[in-house]
């Protein structure tokens, strides 16, 4: 799809203008630092602002350069993630930053093909790296900015990814690729509508009915930690109500995907 200059112009000067008045004072836009970006990237994914920006702050001080995370142990690192939840993206950038020391001696690459490569990042993540890292003049298209496009180019009607890549291209402003996206970023998250009619709301399980939420309070309880598996099992039961079966069930799934770990009978997260 093919975005006239006036549309391109007429949008961009509408973003700028509101983001005069609204922008947000972040941290991660005080520096060009890859890992640093890397890190806010991974930890706002699915998270909000307000949650991850105290946790960024601790994570830097507890491991101020990719070399240090790469040296730390699962399980420290899954300390210092708790309260963010999807614990899995604590392992996915433990072992980018393991990847980022052995192959590149601790320098994260200006290439985005390279960056995929890493564990847990998709096109998105590498191009928000390469855009505020590195400055490049390229589009990048998370769930916020795709609503965005769709709001004033589709009248709020969802398109293929394809069709939504192809206008944000066309709209990037030449040589200011980081304060463009970091606009959308604030206006996505303060300003887009988001409406649904009401027959459209899908029901949803309430969160502490959630896996999930039983993941998260398994890993919490590790975190403390380690216990012999029938205690763990007995002590989760106990508080959560749930049958040994459902936690024994978690326990699997969770060793599998190498979040915790078992010795001779007693489970830890891993080391």
């Amino acid at each position: 799809m093919s975005v006239t200059t006036y549309q391109v112009r007429a949008f961009q000067k509408k973003i700028f203008t509101w983001w005069k008045t609204h922008r947000r004072d972040l941290p991660w836009r005080h520096t060009h630092d890859p890992y640093k970006i890397l890190l806010s990237e991974v930890m706002l994914q699915q998270t909000q602002v307000s949650r991850g920006l105290p946790k960024y702050l601790e994570f830097i001080q507890k491991f101020p350069k990719v070399a240090d995370l790469a040296s730390a142990s699962p399980s420290e690192v899954l300390r210092a993630w708790r309260g963010l939840g999807y614990n899995r993206r604590a392992l996915y950038l433990h072992n980018s930053a393991k990847m980022i020391v052995k192959e590149w001696k601790g320098q994260i690459p200006d290439d985005e093909a390279q960056l995929m490569r890493l564990p847990g990042l998709g096109k998105y993540t590498a191009r928000a790296i390469l855009v505020f890292a590195f400055m490049k003049d390229l589009s990048m298209v998370d769930t916020n900015i795709r609503q965005i496009i769709m709001h004033f180019f589709f009248h709020d009607s969802p398109q293929p990814e394809k069709l939504i890549q192809e206008v944000a291209d066309q709209l990037v402003p030449k040589g200011k690729s980081w304060e463009w996206h970091q606009a959308l970023m604030d206006y996505g998250a303060l300003a887009i509508v988001r409406s649904k009619k009401r027959n459209e709301i899908k029901k949803t399980k309430p969160f502490k009915e959630t896996n999930r939420y039983f993941r998260g309070r398994l890993i919490d309880v590790l975190r403390e930690k380690s216990y012999k598996e029938k205690e763990l099992v007995k002590l989760l039961c106990s508080i959560y109500g749930k049958d040994d079966l459902f936690f024994m069930d978690l326990l699997e799934h969770l060793e599998k995907e190498g979040l915790i770990e078992k010795q001779k009978q007693v489970w830890r997260l891993p080391v």
